[in-house]
């Protein structure tokens, strides 16, 4: 069996339908992983074929097979049953003929032979303060860290980030390290999940070289460790962390930490590790506003590959539905943008509903039947009854049409109940009501810039 970095020599069970899947897959894996983690461990693996509840991917060596089992099976699962329901096993198998691969990945296990790339993982170019965007919920932890990514010495040791998933923090440490390293080139920087710390500080130990690690931790200028949570309870680990943090801020060099959650609100650590955290300056960033997500959505789509045209409808309509965190928000419009790409079609507002069903059902906020009709009726200034009665009218048809066909795209219930909401008619009666305005949209652009109105202000 071939393999390679793009899909192209699947057996002849894997369909169409199921290669683009995976090119989908295949696009959130970079967007959530980086390109450079992504190039080194997930870009070897080729799709095979779907059977039943099991995709069947391969790596072109057991080392890497291994490795993706044990660090990203999971992922990788829920990915394939997000856009395949029914999906429940991904089987990583390895490829004959293949050969070994050789990395580092973040918050991997693995050592490399090279001690120093060994202990510090890749500093990601494409992190930097100028790409960005600031608001008033990040504005305290960018201009912290800017001031710590400055020449001078900072007024504060250490600096620590904390916020929920993918709002950021990975990005300003990254961006802490590009900016330091250019302004002080021969700068020695160490940037780690606090996980890699545990791994190389236990595998020092067992090797009897503890004192290697802690020279070559401890010379750092910058030290970086990203989600500190994954410590507690470690005592062994906390004790030489401690240390550790103690050297690097009592010999002027810099700190930067980060967790999902305050250190006043840190559990199973040491007190006087969560005091040094504490010592410095805590800043947290807290989730992007309506504006923030707007201005994220609109630099992102400034540097998207091949000039894809992603118009403001569509923007607008991301920037209200995905709210989680910034990382799901600029996954949503690679997604949508990647898709576009694969079946060369139009971005549009319908297009980008359809890409991102799944993703939109995870964040549905339980649009009924009931706001439908209210916002017609509102709309075309009619009483709610007149929606629902018999009346065949053309000012009472036209809306009750379009109040059917909003109901069928924006909720998921079924055309015999839409039907029985307006006053008990047939689903029938609902599949002519959707047919006709999708059929009017194109000829009516009244009728159209109405839809458009109504979607905005329901999704809304």
């Amino acid at each position: 069996m071939a393999h390679g970095r793009l899909p192209g020599a699947e057996p002849a069970a894997a369909t169409a339908e199921d290669r683009l899947l995976w090119e989908q897959v295949r696009a959130a894996l970079r967007s959530e992983s980086g390109a450079r983690n992504f190039e080194t461990w997930l870009a070897p693996l080729a799709f095979l074929r779907c059977e039943g509840a099991d995709v069947h991917l391969a790596a072109p060596s057991a080392f890497l097979a291994d490795w993706v089992n044990t660090h990203f099976a999971e992922r990788l699962r829920q990915l394939w049953a997000q856009r395949r329901p029914g999906s429940r096993h991904v089987i990583v198998t390895v490829q004959a003929g293949g050969a070994p691969v050789v990395g580092i990945a973040a918050n991997s296990a693995d050592i490399v032979p090279d001690t120093e790339m060994a202990l510090s993982l890749p500093i990601e170019s494409r992190y930097s303060f100028e790409n960005f965007v600031v608001g008033k919920s990040n504005e305290l932890a960018y201009n912290a860290a800017l001031a710590v990514a400055a020449t001078g010495t900072p007024g504060f040791n250490p600096l620590f980030l904390h916020s929920t998933t993918g709002l950021g923090k990975t990005h300003l440490m990254h961006a802490i390290g590009n900016a330091l390293q250019a302004r002080m080139p021969h700068a020695h920087i160490i940037y780690m999940s606090a996980e890699k710390f545990m791994i190389e500080f236990l595998a020092a130990l067992r090797a009897k070289d503890s004192i290697a690690f802690k020279q070559r931790l401890r010379s750092a200028d910058l030290l970086m460790v990203d989600d500190v949570q994954f410590i507690a309870g470690k005592e062994s680990t906390q004790e030489e962390f401690f240390h550790t943090m103690n050297e690097i801020i009592s010999s002027g060099k810099r700190l930067v930490l980060s967790a999902d959650r305050s250190p006043q609100n840190l559990e199973g650590i040491q007190e006087r590790i969560l005091s040094r955290m504490a010592w410095g300056l805590v800043a947290d960033i807290n989730p992007a506003d309506y504006e923030l997500r707007l201005n994220i959505l609109h630099a992102k789509v400034a540097a998207l590959p091949n000039a894809v045209a992603v118009p403001d409808d569509v923007i607008e309509f991301l920037a209200r539905r995905i709210t989680a965190n910034v990382r799901e928000l600029e996954g949503a419009l690679n997604r949508v943008a990647a898709y576009a790409s694969l079946v060369n079609q139009p971005v549009t507002l319908e297009f980008a509903r359809a890409t991102l069903a799944d993703l939109l059902r995870a964040h549905e906020r339980k649009l009924s039947i009931d706001d439908i009709q209210r916002k017609v009726a509102e709309h075309y200034r009619l009483k709610l009854s007149d929606l629902l009665c018999a009346r065949r009218a053309r000012e009472v048809a036209r809306p009750r049409q379009v109040a059917m066909y909003l109901a069928k795209k924006l909720t998921p219930r079924s055309l015999p109940e839409i039907g029985r909401r307006f006053g008990g008619r047939d689903h029938t009666t609902v599949m002519h009501a959707v047919k006709r305005i999708e059929e009017l949209r194109a000829l009516d652009r009244e009728l159209d810039a109405d839809v458009v109105l109504l979607t905005r202000q329901l999704d809304g």
